[in-house]
């Protein structure tokens, strides 16, 4: 088997200038997602490093991989240098230096699968169509859960609404992902070899997936209930410099009721994250008015705030129901250092980014009841737990609506709240749910079962916003099962394909012959 002239170019780069290359390839990806949606730069970035890392050493794999994840986070987490610096107090030096710490430690997280991927399964006539997707999906899977998570900028976000969208009730967005790092691997190889002839069939399996997607786009996995549900939301809009400040707890309570006196009349009324600026004990007078106004109008009132825990001290993010709504979640994914701080004994007290006031939350049980209002269960979520699918899919499965309450104000005016009202929209997609997304400073916005939005608010706004959900009956695949029988499947896949390469030495030695012959 022959290698390309392309391929042979490609494999005579310098290392400094692949990695140059293996940069700007992760940079692209960001560039496919919101608020950009340039979808077929993901793809491309994708392509372009697993044609970068076939046929290096060891070590250039690992560097190019990390290479591609500086890119990838170095332009798709912008914002935190924002939330550090604007709301952290740190200074723009201090802020930029940590920023890039973090995106240089998440590389790492990155490139991890493919140093496994270039230890064991480059070099190897399937390993940009079997070993590269494979190890693009683990590596999905390892940034889900290590050191609690961090699973933003997933490839497969970029595709919620292209004809690949048909998969995620099935598959969820770590699957379209997998499908995508498969499209990148048949094009990389195609470059690479395109006279192979079994290439074909991989070929006409990523064009089945495309395609099959797009029809199942039309299928509905779940049903909808005739009864319409009156929901309003209110988002007050106060900046984080003024939040906890004791000066402001009256005029906020006082801007709380007011927005809400026309909204009563409605089935729902949704305040966002930490609405209240008192923890729940404080705050239980104000809590009686409201639950009291909240019953004689026949309304569920769902508001976040801070529970203070009375028999262990602790404080957690939660979500309260008043009214016709029953019950009290707390967040069980908590944000690094904004609401809790690692190496606590070290850090704490060492700059203001350290010691937020929100920075003292406890981690709410796995196993929770969600919140009742009437005959509708409502699966709850508190904003950074939104990106996490597995977690909002299982936790839906005996619910019919979802709620997720943000605050959006570390933001700041970036690109992070536009990737987050993104994973929000597939959130709802894959579990076929209707999604009321609330924010303290916009947009909030309701989400049809499709992904759609159906009407959102201004950011950046003081105001109210109000629109109909339905209950949805069923659950879908992902919902059943979620991202682990894929993460099993990618496994196996590289087990078997650690067993075939073994098994066929000479096929191995004429392709590199081939290659450092210069045949082409």
């Amino acid at each position: 088997m022959t290698a390309s002239p392309f391929a042979l170019r490609l494999r005579a780069l310098p290392n400094w200038l692949a990695c140059i290359l293996s940069l700007i390839a992760g940079a692209l990806v960001p560039l496919s997602l919101a608020p950009f949606n340039l979808w077929p730069l993901g793809i491309g970035g994708m392509a372009l490093l697993a044609l970068l890392l076939e046929q290096g050493s060891l070590a250039q794999v690992f560097k190019r991989a990390w290479c591609f994840g500086v890119g990838l986070y170095g332009v798709g987490v912008s914002w935190i240098y924002m939330s550090i610096h604007n709301f952290g107090g740190a200074s723009i030096l201090l802020a930029g230096f940590l920023t890039l710490i973090f995106v240089f430690f998440m590389a790492l997280m990155f490139s991890l699968p493919f140093y496994v991927y270039g230890r064991w399964f480059s070099r190897w006539r399937w390993s940009l169509v079997i070993a590269f997707p494979a190890c693009w999906l683990l590596g999905e899977c390892f940034r889900y859960w290590f050191l609690t998570g961090f699973p933003w900028l997933y490839s497969g976000y970029a595709h919620l609404h292209t004809p690949l969208s048909g998969w995620a009730p099935l598959v969820g967005v770590i699957g379209l992902g997998f499908i995508c790092a498969l499209t990148a691997g048949v094009l990389a190889q195609v470059i690479w070899q395109w006279r192979q002839p079994t290439l074909a069939w991989v070929g006409g399996l990523v064009v089945a997936a495309w395609i099959s997607g797009f029809m199942l786009k039309e299928v509905s996995w779940t049903q909808l209930d005739d009864e319409p549900i009156t929901v309003a939301m209110v988002q007050p809009n106060i900046s984080q410099d003024i939040k906890w400040s004791a000066a402001f707890v009256e005029p906020t309570l006082d801007l709380l009721r007011t927005m809400t006196e026309d909204l009563w009349g409605n089935d729902w009324v949704i305040w966002p994250e930490a609405a209240i600026p008192l923890t729940y004990h404080q705050a239980l007078p104000f809590l009686n008015e409201m639950n009291d106004r909240a019953t004689a109008s026949g309304a569920g009132l769902m508001t976040g705030i801070i529970y203070d825990n009375p028999h262990d001290d602790r404080y957690y993010n939660s979500i309260a129901g008043f009214g016709d709504a029953m019950g009290i979640y707390h967040k069980r994914r908590l944000v690094p250092f904004g609401e809790y701080v690692p190496l606590e004994n070290w850090l704490r007290g060492l700059i203001h980014f350290f010691d937020l006031p929100t920075s003292i939350i406890a981690f709410g049980p796995m196993e929770q009841r969600g919140i009742q209002i009437d005959q509708v269960a409502v699966s709850p979520s508190v904003c950074y737990e939104l990106v996490y699918p597995d977690l909002v899919a299982f936790s839906a499965r005996d619910a019919q609506v979802l709620l997720t309450i943000s605050n959006l104000g570390w933001f700041g005016d970036s690109i992070g709240p536009l990737q987050f009202m993104e994973m929000a929209q597939m959130r709802a997609l894959e579990t076929g749910r209707y999604l009321v997304y609330s924010t303290n400073n916009g947009s909030s916005a309701f989400i049809d079962e499709k992904g759609h939005i159906i009407n959102f608010s201004n950011t950046f706004a003081t105001e109210t916003l109000t629109g109909t959900v339905y209950a949805a009956q069923g659950m879908t695949p992902f919902m059943r099962w979620g991202s682990l029988p894929l993460a099993i499947l990618s496994l196996m896949l590289l087990i078997g394909v650690r067993v075939l390469r073994g098994k066929e030495p000479a096929v191995q030695a004429s392709i590199l012959d081939g290659i450092n012959n210069g045949e082409g």
